[in-house]
């Protein structure tokens, strides 16, 4: 018997709102919930990663616009998540469907052994016949450690628990060579490969809508993460979510990004997508072709200058001498330490820092590299 699929579905605060007082556009969460739950009956596990708290709660306050101080963009989300999930428990509840609140936090994702957990909480979800209900936990979040969009929540979301399909509900019908709104004759563009995705131009702004925080910018940067972590991925009309049923049974609606084979461990997934890099290490040409095409560790003799304050495990991104990244891992020295060894070889790492720790700076198997 095959695995039933994950989906994993994000609607924005400009589908869930009405545009001109940012309250709830009730008709279409009624037919997003509807939808949901025929999918959950057809047999499809189901993740929602929903926007809003923040909008919701500027109505419930009446705040004429989002607020821009973090204390009160967190207050005001504690006052509107509440509010939404009530809505959405009133709506499932009507069709007795069971849905779950997870509320995460960037800092979620970087603890491996929280981003474990949070798999296993996912799995016993979907054995319960439960669809989760996902948001960032904006209360707690932090301005450093803040996944910033929920584009980019539902991309990593989607990685972490190996969905089949992630579905970007938007204010746009699909993905355009730039702004339909602004240029009338921008190009619809239907389907993706991996070998275009790295050419694609597109004329991407990144401003929201008043009440949202994302833009066409976040949501080509949250395919890029799904669809190298092997999640195809859908860019669709929000106001439209019974058109996840007609892409799924094979119609042409919207914008599918193909995604990458999925070769990659679960923890090569989390090093890639879960961790924020907290520092920068560059290499040497020798260096880069070792790690790129021959699949080595980094040795500290391939590095040319060290960037940033970080400790041992901590991630980092590796650079070629012009500074574009072309891989990412996690270190067994600290910066302090990496500067004092940097183009040595191995041999000599006991003499200089007066013990060995390991004859590598990044092990292979702790580094990803990044799609080209």
């Amino acid at each position: 018997m095959s695995q039933p699929q994950t989906l994993v579905i994000k609607i924005g605060t400009s589908s869930l709102s009405e545009s001109t007082n940012g309250k709830l556009a009730l008709s279409t969460i009624a037919a997003l919930v509807e939808t949901l739950t025929r999918l959950r009956y057809q047999g499809y596990r189901v993740v929602l990663v929903s926007s809003g708290a923040v909008g919701i709660g500027c109505s419930r306050l009446n705040i004429q616009e989002r607020p821009r101080k973090m204390a009160k963009k967190q207050a005001v989300a504690a006052v509107g998540q509440g509010r939404l999930m009530r809505v959405y428990d009133d709506l499932f509840s009507s069709l007795e469907q069971p849905i779950a609140q997870i509320l995460l936090t960037r800092r979620d994702m970087i603890e491996r052994n929280s981003y474990v957990n949070i798999f296993n909480t996912f799995q016993e979800l979907f054995e319960l016949g439960v669809i989760a209900i996902v948001n960032e936990n904006d209360t707690v979040a932090i301005d450093e450690l803040k996944f910033g969009d929920n584009d980019t929540l539902s991309a990593l979301v989607a990685s972490l628990i190996e969905a089949d399909w992630l579905f970007i509900l938007t204010d746009v019908d699909r993905l355009y060579s730039a702004d339909p709104r602004v240029f009338p004759t921008a190009k619809p563009i239907t389907l993706v490969n991996t070998e275009d995705f790295a050419q694609l131009e597109v004329n991407a702004g990144n401003k929201g809508s008043q009440w949202g925080t994302g833009g066409m910018a976040t949501k080509l940067s949250a395919a890029r993460i799904a669809t190298s972590a092997g999640v195809r991925t859908v860019i669709t009309q929000g106001k439209y979510p019974e058109n996840i049923l007609k892409i799924l049974q094979g119609e042409p609606i919207g914008t599918q990004f193909e995604p990458a084979s999925r070769g990659e461990r679960a923890r090569k997934r989390w090093i890639a997508n879960g961790l924020v890099p907290l520092g920068k290490l560059y290499l040497d040409s020798g260096a880069v072709q070792a790690i790129c095409q021959r699949g080595k560790s980094l040795l500290p003799a391939g590095i040319i200058a060290v960037e940033g304050n970080f400790a041992a495990a901590d991630s980092v991104q590796l650079c070629n001498q012009q500074g574009e990244e072309i891989a990412r891992g996690l270190v067994n020295y600290s910066s302090s330490e990496i500067e004092q060894i940097k183009g040595q070889q191995s041999a000599k790492i006991a003499s200089v820092l007066g013990y060995l720790t390991a004859e590598t700076i990044v092990h292979r198997d702790n580094l990803v590299i990044k799609d080209t």
